[in-house]
């Protein structure tokens, strides 16, 4: 048989992904056609040899060459010249051409003629000679599959012709597993290990025959299937199909049973029985594996390993002290092999030895447990704990569900499965998971008994991210808190209670409302002995920010202060959260990243979400577009895999603001819509508010002025911040200047009036900013507007806002160019211009641009020169006639003639693209390539 029939099992398309650079390195020392060549492909089981094979073979038929093929076959390893006889049993015909002596000595070797056994070099000659005889002086391959199942015979001629094919216009190929060649199989012929597949095409590979695999489960089966193809092609045919969380031993299919298993059935019981250890133990740690044998009564140790390891089926790290299996599959057929009774056995034998790691005692515990025993139960309870608490949420809802299995009947039971579906919702993207679990935790509840509040926390996740409202969603939960106050008792070390007020948080923002947020407070305020500080600061930043959002600075400094080193990707999000509308994300980058990072690698769903939410936000508000529109669509993909519809409005937003002020308006608008459409369905007015934001910017790019005024006051009325909406904060400057340009002066300036009641500027440095440029933008007296502009951009760290600077700097040129302030509007003009022309942002380049021209700027035209090409004397002439001289103070300061200043000057305009004296300090200004004065220090 083909050793891992991996050609058999996959189309060509499949067989080849990631294969292109190993196929090309093989057909160039192969040389079919062109003399000949002999190469051996090594490889562990069902890295893709055959498949390799296959494809040199058909490529070669497909240019005309004649392929001659055989296969080892190990039930006929012992029957010598078997292979030999697979190959050329068609060509027998062409004996009579050979000379007699070679003729006889190849007939008995193959069986049809007695005698005595001829000479292997007899036979080896013969056997080359046919093949010149079949070959015609054409081009000729010989491909060998699975060479150490060849009998040996066989294989020590196939070596002599492969050792002399070079010339004779023969090719010959042959593969074999790694480790598990003869002496004899092909002597010396130039091997070629065939590696497992890379990443990429490991993920292609998986991709294209399992695309609705779960991003957990696909995750876990490229780790253990290491590249390998045929276990990336077998492994998701023993799960189950909806498996978003596998188990720690992953099943293997028959297939995979007969090609790892066998080897490991071939071992002695005390061999097996050490590598069963080590298999359940799952690190490797000799010490653990060397103290659980001791317990067991089966007379094994570690020096028990030796036939494994002669066996390539596992090695010691010496320096780590530490069994390794060669391949993670072989862990799966050692584990697969065991009795039931055995690994239970294993199981309580390394608990007895792990009494020192809790966590991964209650595990092997519940794993040795067959009845229900509550003590174990609620060992493993705390166990999925102290999992939750280093962020392996996927883990601890793993090990909720065993802890429920061996919960006696009683509360218990519900309350774990509630907290493991509470869990699968908020956390894994486990959500069909969820609602089993939530069924049977209804289930197993006592009859009568209220909902739990983690199984009421998990509806009403389900509902959100379902067909159903926010309404229904907050009412559901709402209810929930209050009719389980006997339990909880607003005690703030309630687990399942605080875990209800996030995400109740969550279900108020989208709804947007007063009256929602209302409730939460109400229930905030009971807690004793006072609320957490997160549930503190969202209760006012993600309410209501703009009235009462400044006062929790003070408090979100301690929570941002804590976050170093954090790995509990839960607290990092929900502290992410809190910092959103105060313009904080950026203190939360790092440790939202690690969140993204562990995200993609199968970590928590809902939480890779929500750090990639916080980056998409903090990207575009800082002018990081690209990486925001990249992490956009890596989210909505995320979403669909894991079915968090509700949450996929934040990328789409994304996409739809940044394209917007890029110019792609038609695009932007559509998204928008589409987006509002959404929120009025579910009944969530925030979605709507985000995405009539980014219409704002769309309109106010393309210059539809009333378009952007009647979005940004869809979002909250002129004149007025409403209540409980978010979002008001950031679309209040695109309402002023929607309202300024359009015609409608007293609605802006009553809208700047209701920012500085509110205290907004006390909010971060950019709606500092953007409150004293509105309040410029309706300025009537022009010094008066000079006056809040230069006040709006000196806010300290107002820089780190681009396009909002850049777009007060725009507006800043615009009032200055028209109060006939010409000179001066060209510094914050270039410098807005210079903002949008890195952002992407077409329309508002466009505009600063044309307003430069029209202030007497004129773009250099590529080729042209600039101030770097001046000589010496004429830098000198245009730097003092920048400072204010004339020709004649410039010439007595030279020691030249006002003449020779003038004519210097003639040349100096056109270098620098201006046409005046007036534009010679701002051309220099620009210029940083330009020479230090002479006589003066360059400053660094």
């Amino acid at each position: 048989m083909a050793d891992g029939g991996v050609s058999g099992a996959l189309g060509a398309m499949d067989a080849l992904i990631g294969r292109g650079a190993d196929l090309r390195l093989l057909r160039a020392r192969l040389r079919v056609g062109a003399g000949g060549g002999a190469v051996l492909v090594a490889g562990e089981a069902g890295v893709g040899k055959s498949a390799v094979l296959d494809e040199l073979a058909g490529s070669a038929l497909a240019d005309g060459v004649r392929v001659l093929r055989a296969a080892g076959v190990e039930f006929e390893s012992g029957c010598g010249y078997s292979c030999l006889n697979q190959i050329l049993f068609p060509f027998l015909g062409g004996l009579e051409h050979l000379e007699a002596t070679l003729r006889d000595a190849l007939r008995t070797a193959l069986g049809f003629d007695g005698g005595r056994p001829p000479e292997p070099l007899l036979v080896s000659n013969a056997v080359l000679r046919l093949l010149q005889t079949v070959a015609g002086g054409e081009p000729l391959l010989i491909v060998v599959d699975d060479l150490h199942w060849v009998d040996p015979a066989s294989a020590r001629v196939l070596g002599f012709v492969a050792r002399r094919v070079t010339g004779l216009g023969i090719s010959f190929v042959a593969a074999a597993r790694s480790g598990e060649l003869r002496p004899h199989d092909c002597g010396a012929v130039p091997p070629y290990e065939l590696p497992p597949l890379d990443d990429e095409s490991a993920t292609r590979l998986l991709g294209s025959r399992f695309p609705g695999l779960a991003r957990g489960a696909r995750r876990r089966l490229l780790t253990e299937a290491g590249g390998n193809p045929l276990a990336l092609l077998e492994l998701p045919t023993a799960l189950p199909p909806d498996a978003a969380d596998p188990p720690a031993v992953l099943p293997l299919s028959s297939r995979l049973e007969t090609l790892f298993g066998a080897r490991v059935a071939a071992l002695p019981a005390a061999s097996r029985n050490v590598l069963l250890i080590a298999a359940l133990e799952g690190t490797g740690d000799l010490g653990v594996v060397r103290a659980a044998a001791r317990h067991l009564a089966r007379g094994c140790g570690l020096e028990d390993l030796a036939p494994a390891e002669r066996s390539r089926l596992a090695y010691i790290e010496e320096g780590a002290r530490r069994l390794t299996f060669r391949h993670p599959l072989i862990r799966s057929a050692v584990v697969g092999q065991a009795l039931s009774d055995e690994r239970r056995t294993v199981h309580a034998a390394l608990a007895q030895v792990l009494t020192d790691r809790p966590e991964r005692r209650a595990w092997h515990l519940g794993e040795a447990t067959l009845e229900p025993d509550e003590e174990v139960a609620a060992l493993l309870e705390h166990a999925a704990g102290l999992a939750l608490r280093r962020g392996d949420a996927a883990g601890a809802m793993r090990t909720l569900i065993r802890s429920a299995s061996l919960s006696p009947e009683g509360p218990h039971r519900g309350r774990r499965l509630a907290e493991a579906a509470y869990l699968g919702a908020e956390s894994t993207g486990a959500l069909s998971s969820a609602r089993r679990l939530l069924d049977d935790a209804r289930q197993a509840a006592p009859e009568g008994a209220a909902e739990s509040l983690h199984s009421a926390t998990a509806s009403a996740l389900l509902v959100l991210n379902g067909d159903g409202d926010v309404a229904t969603a907050h009412r559901l939960l709402h209810s929930a808190v209050e009719s389980t106050a006997a339990a909880h008792g607003y005690r703030a070390e309630d687990k399942a209670l605080v875990d209800a007020l996030h995400v109740l948080a969550v279900i108020c923002f989208f709804g947007a409302r007063p009256d929602l947020w209302r409730a939460y407070h109400l229930v905030v305020e009971r807690l004793t002995p006072e609320p957490p500080a997160i549930l503190s600061v969202l209760g006012r930043t993600f309410s209501d920010p703009a009235r009462t959002g400044a006062t929790a600075h003070a408090q979100l400094d301690v929570l941002l202060a804590s976050l170093g080193g954090e790995a509990d990707p839960v607290r990092v999000t929900r502290v992410g959260t809190g910092a959103l509308y105060l313009d904080r994300l950026g203190e939360v980058r790092e440790a939202a990243w690690q969140v993204v990072r562990t995200g993609r690698d199968g970590g928590p769903a809902r939480r890779y979400l929500s750090a990639l939410i916080h980056l998409c936000l903090d990207d575009y508000l800082t002018g990081g577009w690209d990486e925001a529109l990249e992490l956009a669509r890596e989210g909505l993909q995320a979403c669909e895999e894991h079915g968090y519809r509700a949450f996929a409005w934040y990328f789409l937003y994304i996409r739809s603001i940044v394209l917007g002020a890029r110019g792609q308006a038609d695009e932007s608008l559509a998204t928008a819509e589409s987006v509002i459409g959404w929120a009025a369905r579910h009944g969530a007015p925030c979605a709507a508010h985000y995405a009539h934001h980014a219409a704002a910017v769309a309109a106010l790019g393309r210059g539809d002025f009333a378009l952007a005024y009647e979005h940004a006051t869809a979002v909250s009325p002129a004149g007025t911040l409403a209540s409980h909406v978010p979002h008001a904060l950031w679309v209040a400057a695109h309402l002023v200047e929607a309202g300024v340009r359009s015609g409608r002066h007293a609605e802006a300036a009553a809208h700047v009036r209701a920012l500085r009641d509110a205290g907004v500027a006390a909010v971060s440095s950019r709606h500092a900013m953007l409150v004293e440029a509105s309040a410029a933008l309706c300025a009537e007296d022009d010094e008066e507007a000079r006056r809040l502009f230069a006040l709006a951009l000196a806010t300290p760290g107002s820089d780190r806002w681009r396009f909002d600077r850049a777009r007060v700097q725009l507006a800043y040129g615009e009032r200055m160019r028209r109060a006939r302030a010409t000179a001066e509007s060209r510094a914050p003009l270039r410098a807005a211009l210079a903002t949008f022309e890195d952002l992407g942002a077409r329309p508002w380049a466009e505009r600063a641009e044309k307003e430069l021209r029209a202030a007497g700027w004129s773009r250099r035209r590529p080729g042209s020169s600039n101030a770097a090409e001046l000589s010496a004397q004429e830098w000198e002439v245009a730097r003092l006639a920048a400072s204010g001289l004339t020709n004649k103070q410039i010439a007595e300061r030279l020691f030249l003639s006002h003449r020779t200043v003038g004519a210097h000057l003639y040349q100096v305009y056109p270098k620098l693209g201006i046409t005046s004296r007036a534009m010679l300090r701002d051309a220099l200004d620009a210029r940083d390539d330009v020479p230090p004065p002479r006589g003066e220090p360059e400053q660094r």
